[in-house]
């Protein structure tokens, strides 16, 4: 299985950025989905919990070593988003449970994310 590419984050290559503020555990930021991450390693499955605050809860069995959790939770998002790994930036948190990632063009969304997402879209009718 491959390992996730290690980029240079946006924020890393602005000097004090720090990723996109936003006011929710995701947002859109044009055709990239923007997630606020609250991650717990060493789990009994992978699974994407309920919303905690500003973070949404992501678990993985993946145990917290050299930022293999991450690299775990990169490989099991990507299958849920229906992206390729290199379409999932890890803007900051690679070594903490804090984190926040940037999915390119995601091709389907988690049912927790839909229905948020859906609730924050005014009603046109």
């Amino acid at each position: 299985m491959a390992k996730p590419k290690k980029t240079k984050s946006k924020s890393e290559g602005n000097a004090g950025r720090k990723g996109l503020a936003i006011d929710s555990f995701c947002a859109w930021d044009g055709d990239i989905l923007v997630l606020n991450i609250l991650g717990t390693p060493s789990a009994k499955q992978d699974a994407i919990g309920k919303p905690k605050g500003h973070q949404l809860k992501v678990s993985v069995t993946a145990t917290p070593v050299g930022g293999r959790a991450t690299d775990h939770m990169v490989r099991f998002l990507a299958k849920e988003f229906g992206v390729t790994v290199n379409d999932i930036e890890v803007v900051f948190g690679r070594f903490n449970i804090n984190k926040q990632l940037r999915i390119k063009s995601p091709k389907q969304l988690p049912s927790v994310i839909n229905k948020h997402l859906s609730k924050e879209q005014p009603d046109n009718t």
